[in-house]
């Protein structure tokens, strides 16, 4: 039986989970471990919602189930996922029936205090949505760290460089060392 890990990267908007999540990669592919990448929140991305599925949850599990067949088709087991909602206690079981049931999932939970979401958001966030954006991102830090999955290792961001960050998260998840 093969066991397909899972690092699942959560956390609110400004946190940084993509660049952490490309630079989990990039260090991966630097000791050659073989992985993929998925950044979640591209899943979704559908206006209006599909009839039926308001959250886009079954557009998301549908879209993450025809992602990773491709790669686990091609002999990937270990999956690094980025999205804000990924660590809920809630999402745990689009996960297995995305990805099959014989998972190894880590959760980590990025955090950043306020100012920092709010500095890094001026940074990227450059169009008409910035306000929301930062609402969004305070609203979600609270619902993250009152609904994250049991066992979720918080990984905080303030004051400190993504590579090390990276080592962090990579640490956690068990990658770092092996092949």
């Amino acid at each position: 039986m093969t066991i397909t890990e899972v690092l699942l990267i959560g956390g609110r908007s400004g946190v940084g989970k993509s660049t952490v999540g490309y630079e989990v990669s990039a260090r991966l592919r630097a000791a050659d471990i073989g992985h993929a990448l998925i950044e979640g929140d591209v899943l979704d991305h559908l206006h209006p919602a599909p009839p039926g599925d308001p959250h886009r949850t079954l557009l998301t599990e549908h879209n993450l189930a025809a992602i990773w067949a491709t790669y686990a088709a091609l002999g990937c087991r270990r999956l690094i996922y980025t999205n804000t909602a990924a660590v809920l206690a809630s999402e745990s079981g689009l996960f297995a029936r995305a990805l099959g049931a014989d998972l190894r999932v880590v959760r980590v939970l990025l955090t950043a205090s306020d100012a920092t979401a709010r500095d890094r958001l001026a940074g990227r966030e450059l169009g008409s949505e910035h306000a929301q954006q930062v609402r969004r991102s305070a609203f979600m830090a609270r619902r993250l760290e009152e609904q994250a999955a049991a066992g979720t290792v918080r990984v905080a961001t303030d004051g400190r460089g993504v590579m090390e960050i990276a080592a962090e998260v990579a640490g956690v998840a068990g990658w770092a060392e092996r092949r």
